[in-house]
């Protein structure tokens, strides 16, 4: 095929990739634009000076306002396996991100969102006070100064990188005090009297430009690069709305760095990623270890203790290929009239992403997320044959196109349910209205009081039901946690032993006794090769317990029959037997309190996720706080003999609190996990004895508007949507 008719036929594969979800945005907009001119219309003609149309006018305005959380997707990978080039290829804008500045510097956290409001591409950078950098600084040539025998390497290399990133070449020979003296300090000080600094430009080279020194590092041109000092940064990017618009793409970087600020903002961020890709050059991504073993290191976060519903392994580079080579090591066949280096690509793109699914069956990871067949994609991506017409592939053989459509088609579902819950809360809204319109004479205020008296009942039986149902998934929480406590006291001293005295060569292991004591317990390497979590290993028999019935009563994705989600899906107040649903003001008030309790239910459905988070993580926060005062004189006990002294310290006082720290563990969980029982029943009482309320509203002789024509255009706009 000549190159203009590659050109031709890319162009064609770009526009039916976009052109599906493209008309699936129109008609989502167009479908939520009618709903709003409807109630539009509603608002213009209600009388302000009735006090039941003040909370009309509450709710539709709350509906206009409305905001959901983004959807986070999760970005793994270390720096030079392409995560910058992919994701400016995924975003379709070639030279976005500057190369490298995903996972160049391993503490601060990178996200990509749409910019809705205007044409500009922004950076918002997230800064540290001057109070916090003066601290890590002193922590920082603490560090540089040690010369004993505990002094860690990884700890001394990121002390280096940072002060000469940002201070100059042998900035880390100086003493802080030297330092203080250079003009660079005191531009920094300055510098860091704002939390906040925002870039923006309409310009994408210049823009990348603009922002390098915030997120890139380099050896050969130390001083006047910042990212030491960045917390986090987010991009705005232009014209993404059928892409971005509901969701935010997050670069969780490996950890090497100790810093407590940056490493609890790196766990918040995994808790909150729906989804994950981790991105690996193909020719390792079976066996490079960074990708799984952070993976690996960060299941609680992800599973039991976040949100992930699947993860994406995007294998990139697929177009850096040594034809003749691999033809040779695979013994492949290619006939004359072939092209040999796409065959070669598509060859192994195969062999890679059956590699990579053989290895996610066999692991850890596997077990752990109690998961479907869908639950792990793999991709073979090649930016580069993206945006280069003259490397003979087609589109959709780079497998950009796939990652578009999949983040489309998310933008898609979302706007969909979007404006399906707008309309449905309009349709609520005009039916409260209605009712009241229709109550005219005493027959009808008498059929409302006994409605209200009905649904009064099904609320108080409703509540008793569903704490019933509540209660027994407590008390089976509680059996496993009890469970979970007699198995870690008795094996919880073993555990200890065999992390902090392996057996063996120990020599440099004293190094890492001290980071992790100094770090409140944990430990990771800069290059991931050796990960030490002592609370987590605390913490592991009691959660192998409840991690199976957590799993049930919380599951990432369908249904258990005894998930948290299903006992408030099953609460109701409409009963099937209610009041005559032949009488058009009760059928109108049946109609605004199911809506009403949809709203609700939608709404706890959110806070459920968020708190099963906290409920699960409780376990390991209980323990990190009861060992602390443990691992502050752990860290500074010096000297000769000190590691054997730190390693007793540490075992003696798991051995005497193991009976009180477990206990307190089980106590906290459970406790969290009735608070949110209250939540629920509190939320559902409340908000629908308001509703309930409101449909018993009088309105004396006043006439109000009728609304019966808007009811029947809003329910027309419903069976569309649902058609779709």
């Amino acid at each position: 095929m000549d190159s203009q008719g590659t050109k031709r036929k890319r162009d064609q594969e770009l526009e039916d990739w976009s052109d599906s979800s493209r008309e699936s945005l129109l008609i989502d907009m167009e479908m939520k634009l009618k709903a709003k001119q409807i109630m539009k219309r509603v608002t213009e003609n209600i009388d302000h000076t009735i006090i039941m149309y003040r909370d009309i006018m509450s709710k539709i305005n709350k509906m206009n306002n409305v905001s959901r959380k983004k959807v986070t997707i999760g970005i793994f990978g270390k720096s030079g396996e392409g995560k910058s080039s992919l994701l400016s290829a995924v975003l379709g804008k070639k030279d976005l991100l500057p190369s490298g500045c995903f996972g160049a510097c391993t503490a601060v956290v990178t996200q990509v969102e749409a910019n809705l409001t205007d044409s500009n591409y922004i950076a918002e950078i997230e800064l540290f006070s001057k109070e916090e950098w003066e601290k890590e600084l002193r922590d920082l040539f603490r560090v540089l100064s040690d010369e004993s025998e505990d002094r860690n390497d990884d700890l001394l290399e990121i002390a280096v990188e940072k002060i000469t990133a940002l201070y100059g070449d042998d900035a880390d020979k100086k003493t802080l005090e030297e330092l203080q003296e250079y003009d660079k300090f005191a531009e920094i000080e300055t510098f860091l009297s704002i939390s906040k600094k925002t870039i923006s430009n309409n310009d994408v080279s210049e823009f990348s430009n603009d922002v390098a020194s915030y997120i890139l590092h380099s050896d050969a041109s130390p001083g006047g690069w910042y990212w030491p000092l960045v917390k986090s940064v987010t991009f705005k990017v232009p014209d993404l709305q059928k892409v971005l618009e509901h969701i935010v793409l997050v670069d969780i970087p490996g950890t090497g760095d100790c810093n407590k600020l940056r490493d609890d903002k790196w766990k918040s961020k995994l808790k909150e990623c729906s989804f994950v890709w981790i991105v690996s050059a193909i020719n390792r991504a079976s066996t490079d270890k960074d990708p799984w073993g952070i993976l690996k290191h960060c299941i609680e976060e992800l599973g039991p203790g976040g949100e992930c519903k699947s993860i994406n392994f995007i294998c990139t580079k697929t177009d850096d290929i040594n034809a003749p080579a691999y033809i040779r090591s695979t013994r492949l066949h290619i006939s004359g009239d072939e092209d040999q280096k796409k065959v070669c690509i598509l060859h192994r793109n195969e062999h890679a992403k059956k590699r990579v699914k053989e290895k996610f069956e066999n692991s850890e990871v596997k077990k752990r997320f109690s998961t479907d067949d869908d639950f792990l994609n793999v991709f073979t991506v090649s930016s580069n044959a993206f945006f280069d017409h003259n490397l003979n592939m087609e589109l959709t053989e780079t497998e950009i196109p796939k990652l578009q459509h999949d983040l489309r088609i998310l933008n898609q579902n979302i706007n969909r349910d979007l404006t399906i819950d707008y309309v449905n809360e309009a349709k609520g809204v005009l039916s409260l209205i209605q009712s009241v319109q229709l109550d005219r004479d005493k027959k009808t205020v008498e059929a409302k009081v006994k409605v209200y008296m009905e649904l009064k009942n099904n609320l108080k039986k409703a509540l008793n039901e569903l704490d019933s149902r509540f209660d027994i998934i407590y008390r089976d929480l509680e059996q496993c946690l009890s469970k979970g406590v007699d198995e870690s006291v008795q094996l919880c001293v073993a555990s200890t032993k065999a992390m902090i005295s392996p057996n063996i060569d120990k020599r440099g292991f004293h190094k890492i006794l001290q980071a992790l004591c100094k770090n409140g317990g944990c430990y990771w390497s800069k290059n991931w090769d050796v990960i030490l979590d002592l609370n987590r290993q605390l913490t592991k028999h009691l959660q192998e317990y409840i991690n199976e019935y957590f799993n049930l009563i919380f599951p990432l994705t369908g249904t258990t029959g005894k998930s948290v989600q299903e006992q408030i899906d099953k609460f109701s107040i409409i009963q099937s037997d209610s009041a005559d649903p032949g009488s058009p003001i009760l059928h109108h008030i049946q109609n605004f309190i199911n809506t009403e309790e949809t709203n609700l239910k939608a709404s706890l459905k959110r806070d459920v996720v968020d708190t099963k988070k906290d409920i699960y993580s409780s376990i390991q926060t209980t323990i990190e706080k009861e060992m602390s005062s443990c691992y502050d004189q752990a860290a500074a006990v010096t000297g000769i003999g000190s590691m054997k002294k730190r390693q007793e310290l540490l075992i003696t006082t798991v051995d005497e609190i193991k009976h009180d720290m477990f206990n307190k563990s089980k106590i906290e969980m459970l406790e969290k996990f009735n608070n949110l029982k209250l939540h629920i029943k509190n939320a559902l009482e409340s908000g629908l004895k308001r509703s309930m309320e409101l449909s018993l509203s009088k309105t004396s002789n006043i006439k109000l508007m009728d609304v019966s024509r808007e009811t029947e255009q809003l329910a027309r706009l419903s069976g569309q949507l649902e058609r779709l």
